[in-house]
């Protein structure tokens, strides 16, 4: 059999995937043409003529286009024909079921036969329509669903494996089992959170409606506009306004809406939708009008915090993981990472210089006959680059010059200037291409990848400058001259070359989530086109976009819902599981594969990591060296030592410790004849007369007196200084001090007893370093030492040094500069002031004491409790509690109740002493007395600087800033390039009339009636009635919250759009105004900017906050380590007492509560139990008391079940395991729940019980290894992001305390309102809590950027109801990059963090083809298993590991990791 070519290993494919997707089994030696190329590549052609067909079959593609119901039928019969020979020739050559290579049995022939019988009933479906059988809008069309699977055909021959099957699906299903069991995770809190609405909520029916409604008959008249939820009980939720009334509504679903909270399974449908964090905040301010307020915020706050932001994110710890171990088996198909994108015809040579030599690229055809040098070395110089530079950053601003204004002069008008430009523009780049093309030629010139984009865009943007094409579909030419801009930067290049270089990982995720959006289009097209009145899924265009919408979860929920009512109450159900398992899979796998992407791009390489870290010791120990610039700033000062006077002779001191730039200034140098007489004279004289004559220092005294006893002429000055060094080394050596100071060459003599001091020193210093574990110790003749121990020793002794050297450098300053070391230039440095504020800046609790006799640690009960204590100092503790206590009275603070004239308000004011000496009675808005007022919020940001581990965070977030903003360049650029295609194609053509019924500007003028929206319940009218209406008038103008007038406007609606937000708006009004196919534009920008610019943001966030901390330069060795420790840290002993043979009783009850069935039996208990309130308990229900006998027979089961387990374990043995205990626990509350519930029985006992049901459900995460696993990395995660959270906290408090000076008082608008608003800080924290999710945060800006005349001005910023337009932008742009794009995704970072380490060390290492030994550990768990078998074989044997023995070897591991580094 030949060997196709042009496909590797096509001899062995026959018609399936290559290498593993294809087995020996699928060749046959009786039909070889099947193996033919051509064959091949017709079927894939005929799989994607079936998926076309199947998406042009629709009833309403046949209403618009008639001809295509034959069409379509015969592209089916060709399809179906073809697909049939190919089934009936393989069963012929393979068999049909004997055989190991039988036709079915093989699973992708089974496949292949379930497509061929699909495109079967889809003829007899087509042929029934065209004979008038079946109606053409008819819910057969259901049966063509599975149809667009044929994609799997197409898509299945370019999945390659280098891997043996073997491997690929041991892969594959420990993933799965991963997925399923993080699935499990999110199904547990998610019905958590369901039992806990349905009793915290029950149904919420309540509306407010006329006096004398029928509550099954409610039309739109009789309801309050707004609509409004209400409560029944006057001192909790909203009171209606008289003369509306609260009333409990009797209407179906269907009229109401599919949200709520009145048994499980709806509760659970509402949880999921607000866990996807779209909507929950109206379905939160429901529950507020309802119920008290506080119980739905805490509910919904938690819910958002552990399944959308924790639990979700174990989702992406997955991917990640699974990604990362099946990479290294996709590199042969993505290439490899580490080598540079370049051409494969261009040749190199190799050029030197006198100072190095470089690789430089030369191509094959640039010839010196057709050009001068002179032009060749000018387009190689960087002054042409620059040139080229400017003129396209010229080009881009002539065009983004281009504003549009609704004036009535033509749009022609507006742009006329720019155009003549633009072809200028056009003209230079032209001869730009041309002149390359002929100094290169025209081979050499298409053989750079760069030129052959500079030459497409020369020709696009020659087309484009054509009248008859300008500004339309080849703008898109224009505008992409910025990206040549890229080429500018080195280190842009080399950003976007890490991120985008390795095109084809990034490259196959995108066609893989096309190809995965195209079949789901088409399955849900023929599900639902038969719908009548219903625009979602007519045709295969808006199938796609309502799945794209669904993808990008922008409304996501009104697909669904809308979907849902068109369908009977039986498929309803159905269709909302269907929506649910695609949503889940798009947002938690397809999207989480986009951040494993780029997280894997942003991977350094193993020794790029081993230079990073070598670096980052070196740099710490540089650090070390220098001084701080308060400190540094003396060194530039001249030396002025302090004299003092002394009373006594030199002899009774001790040689002092000499420093040479001391000694310089006292030295003189003596090297004349006439200063020798001198000192010979001197030397003659009485001491009284040498003291009158001339007053010598001490020190050169001592040098005179030293050249007196050498008997030699006094020496220079260099000579002097060196013997008076030597002398005062020698005394410091004896006395133990080892800084001594290097003496030059001319005192390199000695005295022997000199000399034998300094061995003697050397010796003791090398002991003591030996001791101590320093880099002297070492013997250099040792041969096994490794060099990495080398290195770590090296830095070390280097970090030693430059910690002496800044020590020596601070007692030069000290000592030479009398105000070094002296606070505010008159505090003494003894003085006794300074001790004491030293005492009380210095004093900190103690969190690790010590033995006083023996010096060991003395062990604490609640060590967190003391590690916290011992956090920070008293004083900074005492400043957190103050900042606290004056951010609670800065929240107290509203527009009508402000700091002035409050004395209680002032009394905490700390701060803004300025504030309360000015206290300002007008305070007009951007005045400077709002300004401070708004600084003053930035107060609680002190904490900030107070808690050291906050800190922490910032400086690492903040060493990562040069990716961050380059990222941001890049979406700045992505977002300029389609600011400015937008400016010239739309804008100036988005504005209309509001009354729909005008088409034309002339028209639009006068007044007319418009309908006032009321509710979103589907209710009708009554008889007799109209909807409300309200007279308005008409007016010309964009659309509310976006326009592409100018630049400014269109690049603050696309930073709007890449919060995912407001796209549709645009969407919706660019097909309404200029046709379907503009709605291309923004579903581009949706996808670059969204799903591949904000995942790249959430990647290189992670990825530098990871390396700045330390993780990200872990090798695979040390990261290894660092999971093993983490393994460690969690497991825990298994707390279970040895089985009791001495007593037969007991053993028997210890076998029934460790038998398998035991356990299952009492989770199955645990499970009905909790399914009792799948309905809410009210004593105004009569089931209510059933269910609570119920709960009692079961609370008894559990009493049962502790007895037992106390009389197998003994009440000691029993009480030993935390899991045991919290058992004990909930079972003594359903003791007294029981005699509570038959004593009172009210409201108050069933919420009692519902608790003690609740705390009873928590056991089941003890009974289930990975829901026990997964929970204790959800509580560590939230433990190590402690302090994330509360900087979040922080900020939030912060901004809101900006947001009520700033927009307290701004009138209502379509997103803010009665219970969104910046009235009071609260509010607004929990409004901006909405914002961090991203809910409708755009319209908030907006409401609070209204300006007169549609608002009432005020003299002070209180007495307004205008917002502020720039500190709206500025304050809500800022927030949510801050918090939504970092801080959020810093949590993100810690929680795949964990689960990643997790799973890692569970993963096998292949290196080589071979498998090495798994990283971890075996579990204490099954070791004490071990023991279990041990003791019951042996009852004198004891299980080895205690809790002591285990956290002193944990202990012991800490201390060994530090020795290691």
């Amino acid at each position: 059999m030949d060997k196709s070519k042009g496909e590797p290993g096509a001899a062995n494919s026959f018609f399936y995937a290559p290498v593993d997707f294809s087995t020996e089994k699928n060749t046959c030696l009786n039909i070889e043409w099947f193996n033919k190329l051509w064959v091949r590549r017709l079927l894939r052609s005929v799989a994607l003529v079936s998926l076309i067909s199947v998406s042009l079959h629709t009833p309403k593609s046949f209403e618009q286009n008639p001809y295509l119901r034959y069409v379509t039928f015969v592209a089916d019969g060709g399809v179906t024909f073809l697909f049939t020979f190919e089934m009936v020739a393989k069963i012929k050559a393979r068999g049909a079921f004997k055989g190991e290579s039988a036709y079915f049995q093989d699973r992708w022939c089974r496949f292949d036969f379930f497509m061929v019988a699909c495109h079967w009933i889809s003829m007899l479906l087509h042929i029934g329509a065209l004979s008038g059988v079946i109606e053409r809008s008819s819910y057969t069309s259901v049966l063509q669903a599975p149809r667009p699977l044929i994609m799997i055909r197409f898509i299945r021959v370019f999945l390659k494996f280098s891997m043996p099957k073997s491997r690929l699906n041991q892969i594959f299903k420990r993933s799965s089992q991963q997925i399923y069991n993080v699935t499990l995770f999110f199904t547990f809190f998610m019905s958590l959170y369901g039992i806990l609405g349905v009793q915290f909520f029950g149904e919420l029916r309540q509306h407010c409606v006329k006096n004398g409604t029928d509550p099954s008959k409610v039309t739109i008249n009789s309801l309050m506009i707004p609509d409004s939820y209400c409560s029944m009980e006057p001192d909790s939720g909203y009171q209606c306004p008289k003369p509306m009334v609260c009333m409990k509504l009797q209407m179906s679903r269907y009229n109401m809406g599919f949200n709520g909270f009145d048994e499980f399974a709806t509760s659970i449908f509402t949880v999921y939708q607000a866990a996807s964090q779209e909507g929950w905040v109206f379905i939160m301010y429901r529950t507020m009008d309802s119920m008290p307020g506080w119980k739905s915020v805490v509910y919904f706050t938690t819910l958002i915090f552990f399944l959308s932001w924790l639990v979700k994110n174990v989702f992406i710890a997955v991917v990640r993981e699974t990604f990362n171990e099946i990479r290294v088996q996709f590199q042969q198909m993505w290439g490899n990472r580490a080598n540079r994108l370049t051409d494969d015809n261009e040749s190199k040579l190799l050029k030197g210089s006198d100072t190095n030599w470089q690789v430089i690229a030369v191509t094959d055809s640039a010839s010196t006959r057709r050009a001068a040098r002179v032009l060749i070395n000018f387009l190689n110089s960087a002054t042409f680059h620059i040139l080229i530079i400017i003129v396209i950053l010229l080009n881009a601003m002539v065009m983004a010059s281009i504003s549009y204004k609704h004036d009535g002069r033509p749009r022609e008008s507006f742009y006329q200037t720019q155009y003549y430009i633009e072809v200028a523009f056009t003209i230079f780049f032209d001869l730009e291409t041309l002149v390359k093309i002929w100094i290169f030629g025209i081979t050499g010139y298409l053989k750079r990848s760069i030129f052959k984009f500079e030459l497409l865009l020369a020709l696009g943007t020659t087309i484009h400058v054509i009248p008859q094409f300008y500004l339309s579909a080849f703008t898109y030419f224009q505008v992409l001259r910025i990206v040549r801009l890229m080429k500018a930067s080195p280190l842009l290049e080399d950003f976007v070359y890490k991120i985008f270089g390795p095109g084809k990982k990034l490259g196959s995720l995108i066609i893989f989530t096309m190809c995965l959006l195209i079949i789901t289009s088409s399955i849900s097209m023929q599900l639902f086109c038969f719908l009548r009145d219903f625009t979602k899924f007519e045709t295969f265009p808006e199938a796609f976009m309502s799945m794209f919408q669904i993808l990008t979860q922008e409304a996501w929920t009104e697909v669904m819902d809308e979907t849902m009512l068109r369908t009977s109450e039986t498929f309803a159900p159905l269709v909302a599981i269907y929506f649910i398992l695609y949503h889940l899979f798009m947002t938690l796998i397809v999207l989480s594969l986009f951040v494993a992407v780029i997280l894997d791009n942003l991977e350094l390489d193993e020794n790029i990591k081993k230079l990073k870290q070598i670096r980052a010791r070196q740099q710490s120990a540089q650090v070390k060296e220098s001084l701080p610039k308060r400190l540094a700033v003396f060194e530039k000062f001249p030396d002025k030592p302090q004299m003092m006077k002394i009373h006594k002779t030199p002899s009774d001191y001790l040689t002092p410790k000499v420093r040479d730039s001391f000694v310089k200034s006292y030295c003189v140098e003596l090297s004349s004849l006439k200063d020798k007489e001198e000192w010979q004279k001197e030397d003659l004289l009485p001491p009284t007369e040498k003291v009158q004559k001339r007053k010598l220092p001490f020190f050169r005294q001592k040098a005179l007196a030293l050249s007196q006893i050498d008997g030699s002429l006094p020496k220079g000055k260099h000579e002097t200084i060196s013997e008076i060094l030597t002398e005062s080394n020698t005394q410091r050596q004896v006395l133990g001090d080892s800084g001594a100071i290097p003496v030059s060459q001319l005192a390199a003599k000695q005295h022997p007893s000199i000399r034998k001091i300094n061995a003697l020193k050397q010796n003791s210093d090398k002991q003591r370093r030996m001791e101590n574990g320093d880099l002297g110790s070492a013997n250099r003749s040792a041969t096994s030492r490794r060099d990495q121990d080398l290195d770590i020793k090296l830095l070390q002794a280097k970090r030693q040094q430059a910690e002496m050297r800044r020590n020596q450098r601070e007692e030069d300053l000290r000592e030479n500069h009398p105000l070094f070391d002296t606070p505010l230039w008159i505090v003494k440095r003894e003085s006794k002031f300074r001790h004491f504020c030293k005492v009380v800046v210095d004093a900190k609790y103690d969190s690790k004491p010590k033995d006083p006799i023996t010096g060991k640690e003395i062990k604490l009960n609640n060590k967190r409790l003391h590690n916290l204590l011992g956090l920070v100092t008293y004083l900074e503790w005492m400043m957190i509690l103050v900042t606290t206590a004056s951010c609670f009275a800065m929240m107290l603070e509203t527009p009508a109740y402000g700091l002035i004239d409050h004395w209680e308000l002032e009394a905490a004011e700390y701060v803004s002493l300025t504030l309360l000496v000015w206290k300002p009675r007008y305070v007009p808005q951007n005045s400077g007395a709002q300004i401070l007022m708004i600084l003053r919020c930035l107060r609680p940001l002190r904490i900030f600087v107070l808690v050291p581990h906050m800190r922490r965070v910032v400086f690492e977030l903040c060493r990562g800033f040069k990716e961050i903003l380059l990222v941001s360049i890049l979406l700045i650029v992505l977002m300029f390039v389609f600011a400015l295609y937008g400016v010239q194609l739309y804008g100036g053509r988005l504005a209309r009339c509001n009354d729909s019924t005008i088409k034309d500007r002339d028209k639009c003028v006068g007044v007319f009636m418009r309908k006032v929206f009321v509710t979103k319940m589907k209710i009708g009218l009554g008889e007799g009635e109209s909807h409300p209406q309200m007279l308005v008038p008409r007016v010309w103008s964009n659309p509310r919250r976006f326009n592409f007038d100018n630049i400014g406007n269109a690049m603050l609606a696309l930073f709007e759009v890449l919060s995912f937000k407001g796209w549709l708006d645009i969407r919706d009004v660019l097909i309404k105004t200029l046709g379907p196919l503009h709605a291309i534009y923004i579903h581009i920008f949706v996808f670059l900017g969204c799903m591949i610019g904000l995942t790249l943001f959430v990647g290189v966030v992670i990825a530098n906050y990871s390396e700045n901390k330390g993780t990200a330069l872990l090798t695979v060795d040390q990261r290894r380590w660092c999971d093993l420790k983490k393994r460690l840290k969690i497991a825990q002993p298994l707390h279970l007492p040895p089985r009791p043979d001495s007593q037969s009783w007991r053993a028997v009850a210890y076998d029934v509560t460790q038998h398998i069935m035991f356990k299952r039996f009492m989770a199955l208990m645990v499970l009905l139990n909790s399914a009792l309130l799948s309905v809410s308990w009210r004593a105004e229900e009569d089931y209510t008391i059933h269910l609570a006998m119920v709960s009692s027979i079961f609370s008894c089961v559990f009493v049962f079940e502790v007895v037992v387990k106390i009389a197998a374990f003994t009440p000691r043995g029993y009480w030993q395991s935390r899991r045991n205990q919290y058992d004990c626990f909930v079972t003594v509350l359903g003791v007294v729940w029981i005699v509570t519930n038959f004593t009172i029985s009210n409201d108050f006992s069933h919420s009692f019980g519902f608790i003690v049901i609740i705390l009873r459900f928590f056991t089941i995460t003890g009974k289930h290894a990975t829901l026990r696993m997964l929970m204790l990395t959800v509580v560590v995660s939230v433990y190590k992001s402690f302090f994330i959270i509360m900087g979040m906290f922080l900020l939030i408090l912060t901004y809101a305390l900006a947001g009520n000076i700033l927009f307290g008082s701004v009138k209502y608008g379509e997103s803010i309102g009665r219970q969104a608003n910046f009235s009071t800080t609260s509010r607004g924290i929990i409004m901006l809590f909405r914002i961090v999710t991203g809910e409708d945060w755009y319209k908030i800006m907006h409401d609070c950027m209204i300006s007169p005349p549609f608002c009432t001005p005020g003299g002070n910023s209180w007495e307004t109801d205008c917002g502020n337009f720039r500190a709206a932008m500025m304050f809500f742009c800022s927030f949510y990059v801050i918090i939504t794009y970092i801080v959020l995704n810093l949590l993100v970072e810690t929680v795949t963090g964990l689960e990643v380490g997790a799973e890692s060390s569970r993963v096998k290492k292949e290196s080589n083809g071979s498998e090495t030994d798994k990283c971890e550990v075996g579990s204490f768990n099954d070791t004490n298993k071990k023991e279990q078998k041990m003791t019951r074989k042996n009852p004198e044997i004891k299980p080895k590991r205690t809790d002591e023995e285990t956290r002193s070897w944990l202990k012991k591991l800490e201390n060994l990791d530090e020795n290691k580094q």
